[in-house]
């Protein structure tokens, strides 16, 4: 399908469509004559890819956009990379990548490119998978990569099941089952001593009240894994907040008493 831009589209497309050309020319110089670039497979550039990305989720989290702008450069770099060595091997190129991207798009979006009418963005979202289910995926949640973190992997696969309108309808229902979950984790514990009766039950039961915070989190619109990493942050930041007065005190930290630390931890606090 041909779609046609809005004049506004073009303002930029001219610079947009050079830097992208000099991207592509200067993969091809290094392709030819770098020997580490050379070296490269798809194989190879995984592993740079996933840290990559983490960097730009750091940057994105940071709220530092000169840094975001900076990662988006390595992670495009990437894709090109990748789309290069395909082509070498007659597979596919970035031809074939983009426009794939575009028709996949102007597929998964009929209410934009059809007469499809939608009402709101879970219109749009139940739309997205139907879509998917009809191009072939048997299931909702083959869509979900096996690699992805668990958190995040809980998030998405409570989405996709959103998206077919398998969910709770209110979000009370919801933390019911957070206090249930939360429940039958305690009842795998010896009352008096805290002690795990049965660990692996009591591990199941632990992953499932986690589920179902991330259920919660996601009904009151708060991304888990978004707010653990914050969490992460902020107790790193304030834990080597810790580690610097302890040196200033000429101090191990495993000398230092519990209520020592908690002093300069709660300084860390009001920084």
């Amino acid at each position: 399908m041909s779609v046609k831009l809005p004049a506004l589209f073009s303002k930029n497309r001219s610079a947009e469509l050079a830097a992208f050309d000099r991207l592509l020319t200067i993969m091809d110089d290094l392709r030819e004559k770098c020997p580490w670039d050379m070296k490269q497979t798809i194989q190879t550039l995984r592993h740079l890819t996933i840290e990559e990305t983490y960097e730009l989720s750091d940057a994105i989290l940071e709220n530092d956009l000169n840094e975001v702008k900076k990662e988006l450069g390595d992670i495009m770099l990437h894709l090109v990379f990748y789309a290069k060595i395909a082509s070498e091997t007659n597979d596919f190129d970035i031809t074939d990548v983009l426009n794939g991207i575009c028709e996949k798009l102007i597929s998964r979006h009929p209410h934009i490119y059809g007469d499809v009418v939608v009402e709101n963005e879970e219109d749009v979202k139940k739309n997205w998978e139907q879509l998917k289910l009809k191009e072939g995926n048997k299931s909702v949640l083959a869509g979900v990569p096996d690699s992805l973190p668990a958190l995040v992997k809980a998030m998405r696969i409570q989405e996709k099941a959103r998206g077919v309108g398998f969910d709770w309808e209110e979000k009370a229902q919801v933390w019911h089952k957070v206090e249930e979950e939360m429940q039958e984790f305690k009842e795998h514990f010896n009352a008096e001593s805290n002690e795990i009766m049965d660990k692996e039950k009591a591990e199941g039961e632990f992953g499932d009240l986690l589920f179902s915070l991330v259920n919660y989190a996601r009904f009151i619109d708060i991304n888990p894994e978004t707010a653990l990493e914050r969490t992460n942050k902020k107790f790193k930041k304030r834990f080597q907040y810790l580690e610097s007065k302890s040196k200033e005190l000429g101090k191990e930290l495993k000398d230092m008493t519990l209520a020592e630390m908690d002093i300069f931890w709660e300084e860390a606090k009001s920084l």
